[in-house]
């Protein structure tokens, strides 16, 4: 038998997003340029394009788990990330098989969308909160997110700060804060916080884009340098190279900016 690379292999457990430039998809396309295989199990069904949502169908949560333990079974993945769960029989189901498993896990907390639809119903927020959260090694969530987890708002850097520091005493995992819309600003700024260690990381802007899915790549990203063993500061600080140069590498399909996932193999 000829022997192959053995690749390491990363879990998304997320939604689908039909315009192909979020969730799964985005997930997927992030692991393939990293050179993780990716695993997934979808959570809802979207009909959704880069400009909006028209409809969201779940996933039964006995399916859920059905596919996750089917790629637990036979392929164990090094990382998992969490993207769109949607709802709290989800959030129950999946809490309850990672919690039988010390694999290092990333829980980007979506629960809404660029343009403004729920991705998260607001009955599964608590639940997210008791049962996933506290599962997590990472948690990524955007200004917006960071808000509503937190209970303030934040418009500086000093917030971003602040906000890893409260997620932390929250639920005991680092804290990601991403500060990529804050206003007033020349760089993309982002703050992460262990418990022990505050790190900074700062990007330019890449002006005149607008693009889609930047928040399920970054997340997908972090897990899958997790997963080719790097340790959590280290993936972290990958993975703001990686999306910065995806967002920098953006092309044009239609009407939209899309991210270029596959640059970085282009130019190697």
């Amino acid at each position: 038998m000829r022997h192959t690379e053995s690749l390491p292999v990363a879990l998304t457990i997320a939604g689908s997003d039909s315009g192909g430039g979020a969730g799964i998809q985005a997930d997927l396309k992030t692991f393939a340029a990293l050179r993780v295989h990716g695993t997934s199990a979808i959570t809802c069904l979207t009909a959704q394009n880069p400009r909006r949502v028209t409809g969201i169908q779940a996933c039964r949560p006995d399916m859920v788990a059905l596919q996750i333990q089917a790629v637990l079974e036979e392929l164990p993945p090094a990382a998992i990330k969490t993207g769109m769960l949607y709802n709290a029989a989800i959030i129950r189901t999946v809490g309850r098989l990672l919690e039988q498993h010390r694999i290092p896990l990333v829980v980007d907390p979506v629960m809404v969308s660029t343009s403004g639809a729920r991705l998260l119903q607001p009955a599964a927020e608590r639940v997210l909160r008791k049962r996933l959260l506290p599962l997590a090694t990472l948690v990524t969530p955007n200004l917006d997110e960071a808000a509503l987890l937190t209970g303030r708002s934040l418009r500086s850097l000093e917030d971003l700060r602040t906000a890893a520091r409260d997620l932390h005493r929250q639920f005991g995992c680092a804290a990601l804060v991403k500060g990529g819309h804050l206003r007033g600003y020349h760089e993309a700024a982002d703050v992460l916080f262990d418990g022990k260690t505050e790190w900074l990381l700062t990007a330019p802007f890449v002006r005149g884009v607008s693009t889609h899915g930047t928040g399920c790549t970054y997340s997908a990203a972090i897990a899958a340098f997790l997963a080719r063993g790097q340790r959590l500061p280290r993936a972290v600080e990958s993975a703001k190279h990686y999306i910065t140069t995806v967002i920098s590498g953006s092309q044009g399909v239609a009407r939209h900016s899309v991210l270029n996932h596959f640059r970085t193999i282009r130019s190697s």
